[in-house]
């Protein structure tokens, strides 16, 4: 009993700067946005203008449940739709939107791309 004790007592000290190395590395990568499909700089210049969007669920709030962004409050990112050629429904391409420090997503700076439906994001160099 006691060395499970001193284990879980250990795992607390641990996890807090665990959780710290975890938001710094938290995106997979980078990637410059003339390496982007053509489809996905139309949408970032349709999120910098504020639209239209070609789907209702453009805008919407992107809940990070797959805790692959850094950490932040709720409706602080938003999703917007990058059409994949070939695909009957909105297929798999997102750009997620953080609102930055001044809280909009249009002149935030912050944008990354997830070709994969949000298994991996890369952040967007500008």
């Amino acid at each position: 009993m006691k060395r499970l004790f001193s284990a879980v007592f250990a795992l607390c000290l641990i996890a807090p700067g665990a959780q710290a190395l975890a938001d710094r590395n938290s995106t997979v990568g980078e990637i410059p946005v003339s390496a982007l499909p053509g489809e996905a700089r139309a949408v970032l210049v349709l999120i910098k203008t504020d639209g239209p969007f070609a789907y209702a669920k453009d805008g919407s709030t992107f809940g990070n449940r797959e805790k692959m962004l850094p950490p932040r409050s709720r409706g602080y990112y938003r999703e917007y739709t990058v059409k994949t050629p070939g695909a009957r429904d909105r297929g798999a391409r997102r750009i997620v939107a953080g609102a930055g420090k001044g809280g909009d997503v249009r002149s935030s700076g912050e944008y990354y791309y997830s070709d994969d439906h949000y298994n991996s994001f890369r952040r967007i160099r500008e």
